[in-house]
């Protein structure tokens, strides 16, 4: 009886701990956190999509300077947006000419989920530009999220 009683205990306890490790693992995040804006390229002349045969982008007063340095056939391109503030300037280089990005946007948190925590959605406001290469940008999708999916289009 006493051996019996003994034996349950184990079990009992051993599920106990057993159950005690699973619950203190933590859960894993495979969602996408960062919001980045995706800029595909398109030529002005036929409308349908052209990656440029070099691409080099740049921020002025960004963290990382450098978001691409003569990439080749980049469809689409992603852009880092800053949360903390509302405009950002970056520069362009398509086909080895020179054109600046004025991008005006607001930013707002999201929650992702427990497990992946909070991603900054952003709003485009506007976006003015030089036009040196670049005709003209199209917004096709203002609001900017962790979905994969085109933000803007720039023609040239």
């Amino acid at each position: 009886m006493v051996s019996k009683i003994y034996r349950n205990f184990n079990r009992i306890l051993f599920l106990t701990l057993l159950a005690g490790v699973y619950s203190c693992t933590p859960l894993s995040c495979f969602d996408e956190t960062e919001a980045f804006m995706k800029a595909s390229f398109y030529s002005n002349d036929t409308k349908k999509i052209l990656a440029p045969d070099s691409l080099t982008m740049y921020g002025i007063n960004m963290d990382s300077n450098t978001l691409y340095s003569k990439s080749v056939k980049v469809q689409p391109a992603y852009l880092p947006l800053n949360p903390s503030a509302q405009s950002c300037t970056m520069i362009i280089r398509i086909n080895g000419i020179n054109d600046t990005l004025d991008i005006r946007y607001s930013s707002y948190p999201h929650l992702i989920s427990k497990e992946c925590g909070v991603a900054f959605y952003h709003n485009i406001d506007t976006i003015s530009h030089t036009t040196n290469i670049i005709d003209y940008i199209y917004i096709s999708k203002g609001t900017i999220t962790t979905i994969n999916e085109e933000n803007i289009r720039i023609f040239y």
